[in-house]
C-alpha cells in the first residue's frame, strides 16, 4: 500500500481512482464493510481502490477538549487497510482552513479536480465540509453533476446494535474487550515500544514489559486481563496489568505492564503487539506486597486454566 500526503494532481499518478472516505479508527466491522464493497468494485473495473482519511483527527483541530480517544494505533490502521487490499492511501493534513472548506468545494476541488475520482465509498451517516454540512445525499447529487459513482454502506448491526467507534469506546471504559471484539472484527489491539521501568514486577517474581503507546490511545479499563503478545517474531500468552499501581502510592496515567509465561530475556526497545483476550478481575490497592504476589499467582493460574479450556479454538492474534 502507497502512502500519500499531498491530493494535488493524484489524478495523474493514480488513474481511474475509487476512493472510501473515513477516519477508519479501529478499522471496525463497519469500516469493513465499506474497504469490502470499495475493492471489489476496483476488482470489476480495474479502478484502484484508495482511502482517503486525515491526520490529526477532525475533532482534535475542531474541538480538542471533547476529541474521543482513538481505537487503534497509526501503524496498526495503516497495516489493516493494506491486508483488506487498499493500494493507496491519502493521509491529508486537516486544519481549520480545510475545514472551511464547503461540502461543494471539497468535492469539485478535492475529489475531481485533484483526484479525478471514478467512485466514492461513504457510511451511511458520513459527513464532510464546513461544519459537517455534506452527507451522503449531497454526494450522491454531487457524483451525478460531476460523473463519478457513489455507493453509500448502510448501517452495519450486530446483536441487535449498530457498529460505531463510539459503541466500542464505551466497552472498552468498560473492560468488555470479548464484546468489543465482536464488532471490532478482531481482539482489542495495542503495539508499543518495550520501555523500562521501575522493576516491581522483577522484584516481585514477575518481570513485566512495560509498553509505551502512541498518544492518544483508548485503553481497557483498568485491571488485569489474560492477553496474547506478539514479539521477537513469536505468540506469548500472558497477563497484562492496566492500572496506576494503587499498592505502591499510584501513578497519573494508567500504564500498559505485560507478564510474558515462560519468556527469558530481555525486551527493552522492541516492538510489542498485545491482544486483550479476557479481563481477569479489577485493579485493587493490596495491603501489602506479599498480599499482591498472592494474588498474581492467582491470575497467572486462572489464566493459565483459560488457554487451556480454549484447546484448538484459540484465538489467532487478530482474529
Amino acid at each position: 500500500m502507497e502512502i500519500v500526503r499531498d491530493w494535488h494532481r493524484a489524478k495523474e499518478r493514480f488513474p481511474f481512482l475509487g476512493v472510501g472516505l473515513g477516519n477508519f479508527d479501529g478499522v471496525h466491522l463497519g469500516h469493513r464493510k465499506l474497504i469490502e464493497r470499495l475493492v471489489a468494485w476496483a476488482a470489476a473495473t480495474g479502478g484502484i481502490p484508495a482511502v482517503l482519511t486525515f491526520e490529526p483527527h477532525p475533532a482534535m483541530v475542531l474541538n480538542p477538549q471533547k476529541a474521543p480517544p482513538l481505537l487503534l494505533s497509526s501503524e496498526l490502521k495503516k497495516r489493516f487497510l493494506a491486508e483488506l487490499g487498499v493500494k493507496v492511501l491519502f493521509i491529508l493534513p486537516f486544519t481549520r482552513e480545510f475545514a472551511s472548506l464547503q461540502p461543494e468545494e471539497f468535492v469539485a476541488e478535492v475529489l475531481v479536480k485533484e483526484m479525478g475520482v471514478k467512485a466514492v465509498f461513504v457510511g451511511y451517516n458520513h459527513t464532510f465540509g464546513r461544519g459537517g454540512k455534506g452527507n451522503p445525499a449531497l454526494l450522491a447529487s454531487l457524483g451525478e453533476r460531476y460523473g463519478f459513482k457513489v455507493e453509500v454502506i448502510p448501517q452495519v448491526v450486530v446483536n441487535g446494535l449498530p457498529v460505531s467507534s463510539t459503541l466500542i469506546r464505551h466497552l472498552l471504559e468498560k473492560g468488555e474487550v470479548e464484546e468489543a471484539r465482536r464488532y471490532l472484527g478482531y481482539y482489542p489491539l495495542y503495539m508499543g515500544t518495550v520501555v523500562a521501568g521501575d522493576g516491581r514486577g522483577r522484584a516481585l517474581g514477575f518481570p513485566t514489559a512495560n509498553l509505551e503507546l502512541e498518544k492518544g490511545i483508548l485503553l481497557p479499563a483498568c485491571g488485569v486481563y489474560l492477553v496474547r503478545a506478539r514479539v521477537l517474531e513469536r505468540n506469548w500468552y500472558g497477563v497484562a496489568n492496566v492500572g496506576v499501581l494503587p499498592t505502591f502510592g499510584g501513578r497519573e496515567q494508567p500504564r500498559v505492564e505485560v507478564f510474558l509465561f515462560d519468556f527469558q530475556g530481555e525486551l527493552y526497545g522492541l516492538k510489542m503487539e498485545v491482544s486483550f483476550l479476557r479481563r481477569l478481575r479489577e485493579e485493587r490497592r493490596f495491603r501489602s506486597p506479599e498480599e499482591l504476589v498472592a494474588q498474581i499467582q492467582q491470575d497467572v493460574a486462572r489464566a493459565r486454566e483459560m488457554i487451556a479450556q480454549m484447546g484448538k479454538d484459540t484465538p489467532r492474534l487478530l482474529g
